[in-house]
């Protein structure tokens, strides 16, 4: 900030400005971006879940490949989830604190 003469005065940032984004917003970023593939494309804008993709066997019946909610599952059960090893669902690799952050905000989008 410029005074009167020209002098530059430093004004701590932490005091005049807030936090670049709110929790919610990092927690919505994360959940449709957390390190390239959504986890809102499977799991549904607010965790509902759904039809992940549809196919026809030989036979002629169909099949449809869904995802889990999770909007009804709790913080530790998620943890474990997003730390563990699936067939379909890509790994992460996201700190506790990120999930901890995508729980909330699937909380709080219900």
């Amino acid at each position: 900030m410029l005074t009167k003469k020209g002098l530059l005065l430093l004004v701590p940032l932490s005091v005049c400005a807030e936090e670049f984004m709110t929790p919610f917003e990092y927690g919505q970023m994360l959940y449709n971006n957390p390190r390239g593939v959504s986890c809102a494309k499977c799991h549904g804008s607010k965790g509902e879940g759904g039809v992940i993709a549809s196919y026809k066997t030989d036979s002629g019946k169909t099949v449809n490949l869904r995802s889990p909610a999770i909007n009804n599952i709790s913080l530790q059960d998620m943890i474990s989830a997003v730390n563990a090893k699936h067939k379909i669902m890509p790994r992460y690799y996201l700190t506790n604190k990120e999930i901890k952050i995508i729980y909330k905000y699937i909380q709080e989008s219900k």
